[in-house]
């Protein structure tokens, strides 16, 4: 399954009945604390706090999934915000998010780790 984002691509790599799944992070929004090509491990549901690196969803923008730096609740959702201020796409533009799951683990693009979890793209 392929979703686009904000900053191009989110490859949703392993869907199924555990709340885990691992990402393809595509774009500059995270830089420097993700970078494209990035496989992330993220826990579907888990408990978020402020700082924490999760993958969400913009109310304004329901069919793409963005991985974003969670900054404070704001309503039901949380506001958003991108590590590279000059990629943009986050709740200054878009608004609140809903906030689908939290990062657990990086596993950077050419790392053994990355190529034995996932297929090559």
């Amino acid at each position: 399954m392929i979703i686009a984002t904000l900053t191009g691509t989110i490859r949703v790599m392993a869907p199924g009945v555990l709340p885990v799944q691992i990402v393809v992070v595509s774009g500059p929004s995270m830089v420097p604390t993700l970078h494209d090509g990035d496989r992330l491990l993220v826990w579907r549901g888990a408990r978020v706090r402020p700082g924490d690196v999760v993958l969400a969803r913009f109310a304004s923008l329901p069919e793409l999934l963005v991985v974003k730096r969670a900054v404070r609740p704001v309503g039901p959702g949380w506001q958003l915000a991108s590590d590279n201020d000059f990629a943009g796409g986050d709740s200054r533009r878009y608004g609140p998010g809903e906030v689908l799951g939290r990062v657990l683990l990086r596993l950077p693009r050419g790392s053994l780790c990355a190529r034995r979890l996932t297929k090559p793209d």
